[in-house]
């Protein structure tokens, strides 16, 4: 079963312009390299399951605690939320 076949079967919509343009990947790009620069390369990790966890620890402190200047110093979370 082909990637867009699984996406499919589990009801999960995907949007593929197929334009390629830059903005397509551009919010996810900038999180990968955000990642890899603050957390990944600081590290020492010695085994996949290592970093995994502390990837997922730098995930939680993005969304949730890491404070945002265009979001007027609020976090993820709560600049974007509706309350």
């Amino acid at each position: 079963m082909d990637f867009t076949a699984v996406l499919t079967k589990a009801e999960i919509t995907i949007s593929m312009g197929g334009k390629g343009a830059w903005r397509d990947n551009v919010l996810v790009e900038r999180l990968g390299r955000l990642t890899k620069y603050q957390e990944f390369f600081l590290q020492a990790y010695k085994a996949v399951s290592e970093a995994s966890v502390g990837i997922g620890r730098y995930l939680t402190f993005y969304n949730s605690r890491r404070h945002i200047q265009s979001l007027t110093g609020r976090s993820q979370i709560r600049g974007t939320s509706k309350r």
